[in-house]
């Protein structure tokens, strides 16, 4: 009896640690973060939000981004197991194999292309494998080659905006290409704050992400800043061609004039801790904008 019990404890212990590590590997708050941006799109193209379409439309860019991020971590799975920042993730940890993590990928694929088939239509479902397919076998591999993978993986890192306002539409108008682009460009600033301040454990992987010969110099924070200046201008667009109002144009407008000043510490001091300013402004900006456009639109 005694027996029985441990091995039926032991068993659900290995299940939860088996679930939480598929749980991480999903990176959860990346794959919300762009399942949101997937139903910004939608709910800005809509006359009139259809729940049902919606809700699924989340639920597949979750899953989508979810394979995604699986194909990226079983690629570099010996490059996450020396860097710090990635060391204790499932695969470099051996608490998934690559096959178990192959496996979850392709489910997570499979279900989000379904839903994506029944729920939105063929430009969506196109697009998403397009995205899928420059993150996961695009965009990992040119991280070891140098800074194009910039902007190539800023091609899947705007795409979720796109591909909810396509799920609405079926179309690609310039509408739809404004809000790619506030996306796309913000993710420069975003990618190479980022890069700055993990500079030491890319180098361990071979990573080669910084601009201007991959060094943390005025050149790299020049760059940075011109990026995030970018933005200051493309916040007003919507308002201009008429998706959303004055409201959110003031609201970008303010976010992106924060963000581009957080950018002159950067130039003067190089410093990490001035990096890492950026890097949390870049979180904080693209949410607050897109809430922003969503309120004045609704």
């Amino acid at each position: 009896m005694i027996t029985g019990q441990i091995h039926t404890l032991s068993g659900i212990a290995f299940a939860a640690a088996k679930t939480k590590a598929f749980w991480e590997l999903l990176k959860f708050r990346l794959s919300l973060l762009v399942a949101f941006s997937c139903a910004f799109g939608y709910v800005l193209a809509s006359p009139r939000i259809e729940w049902v379409n919606l809700v699924m439309l989340i639920v597949g860019g979750f899953l989508l981004s979810g394979a995604s991020i699986v194909i990226n971590q079983i690629k570099e799975k010996e490059f996450d197991r020396v860097m710090t920042r990635t060391m204790n993730r499932p695969l470099p940890t051996g608490r998934l194999s690559v096959q178990e993590a192959s496996v979850f990928g392709v489910v997570c694929l499979i279900v989000a292309i379904g839903i994506l088939l029944k729920f939105t239509n063929p430009l969506t479902v196109v697009l998403s494998i397009v995205s899928m397919v420059l993150y996961g076998f695009v965009y990992t591999p040119l991280k070891r080659v140098g800074p194009i993978a910039v902007f190539v993986g800023a091609i899947p890192g705007a795409l979720p905006p796109l591909l909810g306002w396509t799920a609405a539409t079926g179309t690609i108008s310039h509408e739809a290409l404004i809000i790619f682009g506030i996306q796309f460009i913000w993710q420069f600033p975003h990618f190479w704050a980022i890069a700055w301040v993990a500079d030491d454990d890319y180098k361990k992987a071979g990573f080669k992400l910084l601009p201007a010969g991959g060094t943390k110099d005025v050149n790299t924070a020049i760059q940075i800043m011109i990026y995030t200046m970018f933005l200051i201008p493309l916040g007003l667009l919507p308002a201009a061609f008429g998706i959303t109002g004055m409201g959110s144009a003031i609201a970008a407008t303010i976010c992106g004039v924060l963000f581009f000043a957080q950018t002159f510490s950067l130039m003067r001091s190089g410093d990490r801790k001035s990096a890492l300013k950026i890097m949390f402004g870049s979180f904080l900006y693209l949410p607050i904008v897109q809430i922003a456009y969503l309120l004045d639109k609704i």
